[in-house]
């Protein structure tokens, strides 16, 4: 670098940009998990296995993400369910 930088005296254009990234606490949560034991098809298997060295992850990541995506979107809100016995006695 033998060019000597000439530094001129031009006003900056700055602009502020959001804050588009998670807080940290929110990179470090992690669900809880509860092990369970679960026979499958070895034709599942293999193709999970088979996907997951495709894509350097593992099967069992993948089985995992595919359940919880399927929960989220068909999973129901929780609601409190009545036997209807007041009404049935009501109605009576």
């Amino acid at each position: 670098m033998k060019n000597k930088i000439k530094y001129t005296n031009e006003p900056l254009e700055a602009k502020v940009i959001m804050d588009f990234l998670p807080p940290p606490e929110e990179l470090a949560f992690r669900e809880e998990g509860v092990k369970v034991t679960i026979a499958l098809s070895k034709k599942s298997v293999d193709f999970f296995k088979s996907e997951a060295s495709k894509h350097h992850t593992q099967y069992q990541r993948m089985i995992r993400k595919l359940i919880d995506t399927y929960v989220e979107a068909y999973a129901e809100p929780l609601t409190i369910r009545s036997s209807g016995t007041a009404q049935k006695r009501a109605a009576r």
